[in-house]
């Protein structure tokens, strides 16, 4: 050990005077304007080079890497702040093709802020929910002020739409008006078609009708 050492330790009356000398913090020319300093970064101002622009106009005479300097330990604490992925076209589509009861709580907390974000989307959500409700209540009687109130938003494709369902009119409105419905004819056809290929290079038309015509009155 050496005597510097020695005689240190043995003028040190408490023990906190071992931690001072050589390592005590010495005098910067930052110190009067540290205060000034930590109330501008609480305020959000992060840019050394600005803040040492603001402290020279105070008087500061010193150097941009003491400001630097002091900044540091500031910047490795600061947490950088990620906002969230906003979500894709395909979920905000499957969001507003399903009732509002069948989402989930956090599903309907996004949309919800996602639609008082953006007006277009919440006037697209409105128009899409009351042609949901005219079809799932079969009230086609609805759908002409439906169309007259797509046709006063601004939203060129659900015109498009509009247009279509104005083409094929009476079978729209019957389509959204009664119970009746095509979805068994379709489903009949769509077996004829499949025996139609199980048969294919196997036999001829009388075979295949035969095919048809049972499977058929056994499916009835």
């Amino acid at each position: 050990m050496g005597g510097n050492t020695v005689r240190r330790y043995a003028r040190a009356a408490v023990p906190e005077q071992l931690l001072t000398g050589r390592h005590q913090t010495r005098a910067s020319q930052l110190d009067p304007y540290k205060p000034h300093l930590d109330k501008l970064w609480a305020a959000g101002h992060t840019n050394a080079i600005q803040l040492l622009a603001e402290l020279q106009n105070l008087g500061y005479r010193g150097s941009y890497q003491i400001v630097s300097d002091y900044l540091r330990p500031r910047r490795r604490q600061r947490i950088r702040v990620v906002p969230p992925t906003p979500p894709g076209i395909r979920r905000i589509t499957s969001w507003m093709m399903r009732h509002p009861e069948h989402l989930a709580d956090g599903e309907r907390q996004q949309f919800v802020a996602l639609l008082a974000h953006c007006p277009e989307l919440k006037a697209l959500h409105e128009r899409v929910r009351g042609f949901a409700e005219i079809l799932q209540t079969r009230s086609g009687q609805h759908l002409k002020d439906w169309i007259i109130a797509v046709r006063t938003a601004d939203l060129p494709r659900l015109h498009a739409f509009a247009t279509g369902l104005e083409k094929d009119w009476d079978t729209v409105l019957q389509g959204l008006s009664t119970r009746w419905k095509s979805g068994p004819v379709e489903g009949r056809v769509n077996h004829i078609k499949m025996v139609k290929r199980q048969m294919f290079g196997r036999a001829k038309l009388p075979l295949l009708r035969k095919r048809v015509l049972l499977t058929a009155a056994a499916n009835w």
